[in-house]
């Protein structure tokens, strides 16, 4: 089944949109913080031209989003559905990240809850690759009941493989 990998998405406290190459600057504004990437895969990511490599990845994709602060109107991050899965039955959601200022305030897991509510209407299982030593994301993830099924080294776009730990949530049959 086919389905929008873009489509706009809101909750209480943002609203994802499309990403699209006019966000560069925008986002890049958030991500070149190098506190971000203390624990990603790619602890580079903050300077502009790892960057661009990224940020190209995500266009590629074409299922990425910026990600909004309703309240102060500004980009705070991105994040996006890929790797989807007719056969399994699965896709993964990933490749997220938020502003420092936002950590701790419920952003991720009102976002990732949202896209999963979406994405649950065409999948049955939603994976996510996590840095081997992200823990932050690690210990975000399995608030969302995520179980560690696997580790894969994981080749990002324009970047060298890293190891991850492969998480999944499993759609709640009724």
């Amino acid at each position: 089944m086919t389905f929008n990998l873009q489509p706009i998405l809101e909750n209480d406290l943002c609203v994802l949109y499309p990403l699209e190459v006019k966000d560069f600057d925008a986002l890049y504004e958030t991500a070149s913080d190098p506190k971000i990437w203390e624990q990603h895969p790619n602890k580079d990511r903050w300077k502009k031209e790892v960057f661009e490599k990224f940020f190209e990845g995500a266009i590629k994709s074409r299922g990425a989003f910026k990600i909004i602060d309703k309240q102060t109107e500004k980009v705070i991050g991105s994040t996006r559905f890929y790797d989807y899965s007719e056969a399994d039955e699965s896709i993964f959601i990933g490749y997220t990240f938020y502003a420092v200022s936002c950590w701790g305030k419920g952003f991720n897991q009102s976002v990732k809850n949202t896209m999963l509510d979406y994405v649950f209407d065409y999948v049955s299982k939603v994976k996510f690759h996590i840095g081997s030593e992200n823990i932050r994301s690690q210990i975000a993830i399995s608030r969302l009941n995520a179980e560690k099924i696997d580790e894969e080294v994981v080749a990002y776009f324009g970047e060298s493989p890293k190891l991850n730990f492969v998480y999944q949530i499993e759609k709640k049959r009724n």
